[in-house]
């Protein structure tokens, strides 16, 4: 496995060779942190939605932690869409910071002082870009 330049990458794709699926992980820890966000989501037929859910939000997360190519933006229309359902802009943020926390348990000992800190710098990044596209 090549080992990416980017650290937020790297993370993701250590976290990838252990064959694990983020999302029921990423969401049970969504829930247990935030209890409140288990009746956004409908009842059956929601594990696609949450499993589509965070496939964008990762894509866009690795697209903001590098050449902002156009994906990023995703979290802008997102940003729109989530404040019209009534979500609170910190619920919103605070689900970044879940994929950030899940993987940094996932990974144990690989979880590096630049992938820690790439981590803080992007969640920070991402919060005033949220505020921006309110």
């Amino acid at each position: 496995m090549r080992t990416p330049a980017n650290p937020i990458e790297q993370s993701f794709e250590l976290a990838a060779s252990r064959g694990v699926d983020l999302t029921p992980v990423v969401y049970q820890r969504l829930f247990s942190e935030h209890p409140e966000t288990r009746t956004m989501f409908r009842t059956h037929g929601s594990e696609l939605v949450m499993g589509s859910m965070l496939a964008l939000t990762i894509e866009a997360i690795l697209d903001f932690a590098a050449d902002r190519s156009g994906r990023f933006r995703l979290i802008a229309c997102e940003v729109a869409s989530h404040d019209a359902y009534g979500t609170p802009r910190e619920l919103f943020i605070a689900f970044f910071a879940v994929i950030r926390d899940t993987l940094r348990d996932l990974l144990g000992d690989q979880w590096s002082r630049d992938i820690a800190q790439a981590w803080e710098k992007l969640l920070v990044e991402i919060d005033a870009f949220a505020g921006i596209a309110a």
